[in-house]
């Protein structure tokens, strides 16, 4: 992760807050700044499904509805990478 973006979460009157200041920019990264600071070294991932949560109409690909971005991604990599060595 990022020193840089680390500092900027940082709060005068918390903490820490999870949310990025105007003007920085950066939201899924201070998002997973955020989680950074509470899992240690536990190993984490982030996805960022704000914006890719629901689709409105549905496509052949995308049902309508909430879609569950990331899902298939991740059961993937936990299949892949942690299952296969069991």
């Amino acid at each position: 992760m990022n020193e840089t973006y680390d500092k900027i979460i940082d709060s005068p009157i918390a903490d820490v807050q999870n949310i990025a200041p105007a003007g920085s920019g950066g939201d899924s990264i201070m998002a997973a700044e955020f989680l950074q600071r509470f899992v240690n070294e536990t190993c984490w991932a982030h996805l960022d499904i704000a914006g890719t949560a629901w689709h409105e109409k549905g496509t052949d690909i995308c049902p309508r509805g909430a879609v569950g971005f990331g899902v298939r991604l991740l059961n993937k990599l936990v299949e892949k990478y942690y299952e296969a060595n069991d």
